[in-house]
């Protein structure tokens, strides 16, 4: 069993934190660790370090290979430019193949934080288990808490089978992310699952997915295998990557393919995705604040403060957030903290490149 994990992003939803060369999942801002190396360790008593393969951008590799000294230097793959999730996921089933015909392969995002590890584990080894019994693309699907807009939607159809005490149910529809009224009705309806992102097949099974819902991309994979190892390798990634359209595996397979399968999950999870959503997983003190850093509070409420350097006084303050970093500082009220994008939008039409 093999492990991709998928480390792309631009950096901007955790700005100023976040920047292009250093993106959500390289930074610490949720322990001491960097999510990406949490998410190491968090696979690792499943399969070790050089069985687990990284996909990353050209600005990401040198940081990664720093940051995770246990990954073989050969298992950081690194894409000449972000060609969405079918791509990525096609080529690190390649580098798998060569190492083992049909091993099973995990495809998890890097940036995910996971409250409980066992429980995360024990789901992944029941995929694992089902997806090594027949060709099924197996996902994991996470309990909903509320109509959130921010994720897709599985729908689970009759149950599958039972492995290991997890109950494993045919995928009867893949649904954009829909908007309020709709996400309500999902939930109102029942049997829907947020889409978490997490894939667990066999190699061949993706690749003949591949193959028949994304022949062109297919056909370019072939040309990498050919040369796969060699010196024309690079050449021909490069190649690739400069004609393969932009497509997540979601809409170009899971939404087609007859063959998926959804395990429920209940480990504690969330995409941390804003500084919100960091807010809501963090533990908070007595008046509900989230402080990394020094920080002066005078009857201030509910805020996120990070601010590892200066020292941050609150004022009689409800619901802020402020981050501080060397050369910039962002304050936004709690609940709006997804139009951080927007101040990157902002940044590169000024040509402030120095703060992207």
């Amino acid at each position: 069993m093999y492990a991709v994990i998928m480390a792309g992003g631009r950096g901007s939803r955790f700005w100023p934190r976040s920047r292009e060369k250093k993106p959500k999942h390289l930074l610490d801002i949720v322990s001491d660790k960097t999510i990406i190396q949490e998410t190491v360790d968090r696979i690792r008593p499943l399969i070790p370090p050089d069985k687990i393969l990284i996909v990353t951008g050209q600005s990401h590799g040198s940081e990664l290979i720093r940051q995770l000294p246990e990954i073989p230097r050969e298992n950081i793959i690194i894409e000449p430019v972000g060609r969405n999730t079918a791509p990525c996921i096609g080529l690190a089933a390649l580098h798998i193949k060569k190492k083992a015909t049909d091993a099973v392969m995990l495809v998890l995002p890097s940036d995910h934080l996971i409250a409980d590890e066992k429980r995360f584990r024990e789901i992944l080894g029941a995929a694992a288990t089902m997806a090594r019994r027949g060709d099924y693309l197996v996902t994991i699907g996470i309990r909903p808490t509320g109509p959130e807009t921010g994720y897709g939607y599985i729908e689970q159809g009759r149950e599958q089978a039972a492995i290991e005490g997890e109950k494993v149910y045919d995928v009867r529809s893949v649904r954009e992310k829909p908007d309020l009224t709709q996400a309500r009705a999902l939930l109102a309806q029942g049997g829907f699952s947020w889409n978490s992102g997490m894939f667990i097949w066999k190699v061949s099974t993706i690749l003949n997915a591949l193959e028949q819902w994304l022949p062109d991309l297919y056909d370019g994979l072939l040309q990498i295998e050919a040369v796969l190892g060699s010196s024309r390798e690079a050449a021909e990634v490069e190649q690739f990557y400069r004609h393969a359209r932009s497509i997540s595996i979601d809409y170009g397979v899971m939404e087609k393919a007859q063959n998926t399968l959804v395990i429920p999950g209940d480990f504690g999870w969330s995409d941390v995705g804003s500084w919100d959503a960091l807010w809501e997983v963090s533990p908070r003190d007595e008046k509900g604040n989230v402080v990394r850093g020094q920080v002066i509070n005078i009857d201030s409420r509910n805020c996120l403060v990070h601010s590892p350097g200066k020292p941050v006084a609150l004022v009689g303050v409800e619901d802020l957030i402020v981050v501080e970093t060397d050369d910039a500082l962002m304050i936004c009220k709690r609940g709006s903290s997804q139009d951080v994008k927007k101040v990157v939008d902002w940044l590169e039409k000024a040509n402030k490149k120095e703060y992207l």
